[in-house]
């Protein structure tokens, strides 16, 4: 697994989520741990690299 850092869309907090390098695209929705309003990412590997991630406010 693989820890990455990041700010949260929506309360500017400054959270994480593991992810699993061993798929190499993926796109969910989290809720953030501060505020729980919904996020949605997309993350990329390429050879067990991190080569995109985005997380993205959901508009309601």
């Amino acid at each position: 697994m693989f820890e990455h850092f990041f700010q949260c869309p929506y309360c500017w907090e400054e959270i994480s989520v593991l992810l699993d390098p061993s798929v190499m695209r993926q796109t969910y929705i989290e809720d953030c741990e501060v505020c729980c309003r919904p996020i949605e990412f997309h993350v990329a590997f390429e050879e067990s690299e991190l080569v995109e991630f985005r997380a993205s406010d959901i508009e309601q």
